[in-house]
């Protein structure tokens, strides 16, 4: 479950002592931070502790963390000389750090559990880069990619070739998966996630040569055959879907993650124990069902909903 470490006391202690940044660039603390949940937990899988925002930074717009809360990229990207001053031939260089990481972590794994790398998908990156922080609106990137298409389809070109080689770097290191968060695939209108967003989901897809599955999340999109498209071997869905009802509608190759509702996690085990249950009977006669929640685990989730949902997922038959 992504995001499973950060209400985890033993994380908390990790970030009394360093800054999130620190943890995210220095191998051995993000090998330990991935591996907290799997220490505690049991997971199936672990997920790597990073950020998606260290592709930018690694292309040379730097990103921190302001003391009043929120993101705020070094410079906002919105014009061709600012295209130009990204550059995503070091990669590979900046972002070394990412694969010792992985390493250390496939290590104590023992390959008894799977290693899942992942990226932010471009669009969710530009809107970043484009705005120059976070954003509740989410505006700037497509008022780009309306009234300048050229501009933006050069900014998609070289953010896409950054995320291509971001996995690789991950793949070489040895995952077993690779996720792509499109978190904000759903500010775009149906009719407009082609452009903005699938077409350059397939192409980071296409560039992976299928290795190994890649997973798209694409969280608020409801364009179920423009997700198919992307060539995705496992669609993840947010929990704001009928999960049974869009499985129905996917072809049986592609499989399914999701959905349970994050928020749950903060409630009381019984209530976790029965929504888990439902969830697992409704999709138990999909094929390739993977269980996970609808986003990431929230900071405020409580460890014994963690357990009580492990629980009923090892025991459901």
């Amino acid at each position: 479950m992504r995001q499973a470490g950060r209400c985890l006391p033993e994380y908390r202690a990790l970030k009394e002592k360093h800054s999130f940044l620190e943890l995210v660039r220095t191998p051995e603390l993000a090998a330990e931070v991935t591996l907290q949940p799997i220490e505690r937990f049991g997971f199936d899988a672990a997920i790597l502790f990073s950020d998606i925002l260290i592709v930018p930074e690694a292309m040379g717009q730097g990103y921190a963390f302001r003391e009043s809360g929120g993101i705020q990229m070094e410079f906002p990207v919105r014009s061709s000389s600012d295209i130009a001053r990204l550059d995503a031939s070091r990669i590979s260089e900046r972002l070394s750090y990412v694969g010792e990481a992985l390493a250390l972590v496939a290590a104590n794994l023992h390959s008894e559990r799977a290693l899942i790398g992942f990226a932010g998908s471009p669009w969710t990156l530009a809107n970043y880069m484009i705005e120059g922080s976070g954003s509740r609106e989410w505006t700037r990137a497509q008022a780009l990619r309306r009234e300048n298409p050229r501009l933006f389809h050069s900014l998609m070109e070289k953010i896409t070739d950054a995320v291509i080689e971001t996995l690789k770097i991950q793949i070489a290191a040895g995952v077993d998966a690779v996720q792509i968060f499109d978190s904000c695939g759903g500010v775009l209108a149906h009719s407009d996630f082609e452009d903005g967003s699938g077409r350059w989901l397939r192409k980071v897809i296409d560039g992976l040569d299928r290795e190994i599955p890649a997973i798209v999340f694409s969280k608020g999109v409801r364009c179920w055959p423009d997700l198919v498209d992307t060539g995705a071997s496992v669609l993840g869905l947010d929990a704001m879907v009928d999960i049974e009802n869009v499985a129905s509608r996917l072809p049986c190759d592609i499989a399914v993650q999701g959905n349970l509702e994050p928020l749950l996690l903060t409630t009381q085990p019984r209530v976790v124990e029965f929504e888990t249950s439902r969830l697992l009977r409704s999709m138990r006669d999909r094929p390739g069902y993977i269980f996970n929640l609808g986003h990431g685990v929230p900071p405020t989730a409580k460890l014994e909903c963690i357990q009580a949902l492990v629980d009923t997922v090892r025991s459901f038959s």
